[in-house]
């Protein structure tokens, strides 16, 4: 997965795709790789900026509008010739509020990851716990091997991370994740004393992986 830090990343907008989508009174997106884009979005959709920029009423004194401030002041414009430089790092808390139902999991809290958006993987991961693989494992493996975006602030001193992940391939995410965890869990029944016995809640969880 690519990590996209807004901390580091400025997103490329064409002016002339900005200009006419601000011009329109409609409803746009602006995509993390600088792509405008119009409602209805598209479930994968991953934006940096979702709304509507108001027309200047024609009763105002003031009939002229800097680029720069197009945005709202969360957002950082800088205009470069035919194109329009966006540094979104403020905006943070509302690019979280326009990407969480669509991320497959969500790292913006400090009570770190508690599902996954996709059933398939939820089902997954929620049976792996009864093993002690958690979450945060099973993430970054998707990190490590998937194709998808971790859209994130993130910076080192001091220490700060919060991320949106979406992974590209859910079918190919479900079976690396499932032979990770069948993977582990064959490695400690086989060895691990602390399950020599299972409980009930581990005999159900070694059937679903058909273990026993």
């Amino acid at each position: 997965m690519k990590k996209f830090n807004l901390f580091k990343e400025i997103i490329v907008v064409q002016r002339t795709d900005f200009m006419q989508a601000v011009n329109s009174s409609k409803r746009f997106a602006i995509s993390y790789d600088g792509k405008i884009v119009y409602e209805p979005f598209a479930p994968n959709l991953i934006s940096i900026y979702e709304g509507s920029i108001a027309p200047i009423s024609p009763l105002s004194t003031n009939l002229s509008r800097p680029i720069t401030a197009m945005l709202g002041d969360n957002y950082r414009i800088v205009e470069d010739d035919d194109r329009i430089l966006i540094k979104a790092t403020a905006a943070w808390q509302s690019i979280i509020g326009f990407n969480r139902n669509r991320a497959l999991y969500d790292d913006t809290t400090g009570d770190g990851i508690a599902e996954f958006a996709d059933k398939t993987l939820e089902d997954i991961g929620w049976h792996a716990t009864e093993f002690n693989i958690q979450y945060r494992e099973i993430v970054d493996m998707f990190e490590e091997k998937c194709d998808g975006v971790l859209i994130c602030i993130e910076q080192e001193e001091p220490y700060q991370f919060s991320g949106l992940g979406f992974v590209f391939d859910i079918e190919e995410a479900q079976k690396l994740t499932w032979d990770y965890c069948v993977t582990v869990i064959k490695d400690k029944i086989a060895n691990d004393p602390d399950f020599a016995t299972l409980s009930s809640d581990e005999e159900e969880a070694a059937e679903y992986f058909k273990l026993i």
